[in-house]
Parts: C-alpha cells; sequence; structure tokens
C-alpha cells in the first residue's frame, strides 16, 4: 500500500535516550554496520536503499567525472531490478542530501529533483510503502525501527508521472530516452514478428498435410 506523504508525528529523543537507542540498536546488528555516537550529540551509520527506477539513468563516462557542463561522454541505461546500495551518513542528513550523495556515489548525472526517497515498513500484516518529505532525517528513522530491514527500509524511486520536473531534464538526456523507447519498441515488434512467422509456418505445415492427395 502506497500512501502519498509521511503523516506520523515525531517524537525527538533527549540525548540519553539517543544514546540508550544506540546501544541496543548495535547490539541487535548482524552485518557490522553500527552506529556510532559522537561527543557533540550526533551520530553516525548506515542506511542501504534499494533502487526502484523505472527510468533510465544518466552516468558520467570517467572523462567527464568532476565536470559541471553536461558532456557527450555522458551514458543513458536501466538500473537492474533489486540494486541495493550502502550509505554512511550522519544524523543530520537529511533525505534530499541521502538522494544527493546517493547519485554522487556512482555518478549519475541526473537532477536530483527527479527523485524521492521512500520508507517501506510493515504495519499490522501490511507492507505500507510512502515519500519522505526533504526535511526528514533518515538516519533518525533507521535508529528508531532499529537495524533489520523487514521493519524499515528505504527505497528510491522516481517522482511519479504526474510530478515528473521534465525541465530539469537536458535535451542529451531526452534524445537518449527516445532512442532507448526506440529500440525497446524495435525489439518488441521484432519479437511479435519472429512469433507470427512461426505461428504462420506452423499452420502452413498443417494445412499441407490435410490437403496432401491420398
Amino acid at each position: 500500500k502506497d500512501v502519498q506523504k509521511e503523516r506520523e508525528p515525531h517524537v525527538y529523543l533527549s540525548k540519553e535516550e539517543v544514546k540508550e537507542k544506540i546501544q541496543s540498536y548495535n547490539s541487535s546488528v548482524t552485518d557490522k554496520l553500527k552506529m556510532t555516537l559522537n561527543a557533540n550529540g550526533i551520530y553516525t551509520g548506515f542506511i542501504k536503499v534499494q533502487m526502484e527506477l523505472c527510468r533510465p539513468i544518466t552516468v558520467q563516462s570517467s572523462q567527464s567525472q568532476g565536470r559541471c557542463a553536461p558532456s557527450n561522454q555522458e551514458t543513458a541505461f536501466y538500473l537492474p531490478d533489486g540494486c541495493v546500495n550502502t550509505l554512511h551518513i550522519s544524523s543530520t542528513n537529511t533525505v534530499q542530501e541521502v538522494i544527493e550523495a546517493l547519485l554522487k556515489k556512482f555518478f549519475v548525472a541526473d537532477n536530483p529533483a527527479k527523485f524521492a526517497l521512500y520508507k517501506r515498513c510493515h504495519k499490522e500484516d501490511q507492507v505500507y510503502t510512502c515519500k519522505l518529505s526533504d526535511r526528514e532525517h533518515p538516519l533518525y528513522l533507521r535508529l528508531v525501527a532499529g537495524p533489520k530491514t523487514e521493519m524499515l527500509s528505504f527505497v528510491l524511486r522516481e517522482h511519479e508521472t504526474g510530478e515528473v520536473m521534465w525541465e530539469a531534464f537536458s535535451i542529451p538526456e531526452l534524445q537518449n530516452f527516445l532512442r532507448i523507447l526506440d529500440k525497446e519498441e524495435n525489439d518488441q515488434l521484432q519479437i511479435l514478428k519472429n512469433r507470427y512467422a512461426a505461428y504462420r509456418g506452423k499452420l502452413e505445415e498443417a494445412l499441407r498435410g490435410v490437403l496432401k492427395p491420398g
């Protein structure tokens, strides 16, 4: 079940409660991705983000990394389903900063405004997916929920079709999308042609057997 926005009230923890939560969290961790509490009260840790992208992403080549201007050394492709990435962040990092860091880590050239971070959780035998606002702090949500991804996981998606900021796409990106769609259309057309050619061959063969004299 998808929920448009996170509507739960936030309960802010005291410094002592944060310390206790982190100790409890670290005692339950099974993958060594523990949290660390600093003297200033800020804590750091890891979150895993599953990539559920329906549209192609644009990735910079090694020659164009670090440049601000669009480059012809950029490639658009579909990310494989189920790809999960791990980020090391702090309790002060917002959803927007997490999205930007995730894209930067993998040299994705697309505008971060095209994407949204969702949280997925289990409640009363149902799975809920809701979009987080830009001001949310993912590591705080991870701490409160505990380390089990069955209780809480993060998902990166594109904005819904009606929310797409097409002006955020560059001309080369849009042209790449069109080329990918043209290729997919041609591939599907060829599959259909091959399928019906096979059916036609079998039908003609059957007809020859029925009409064969004697």
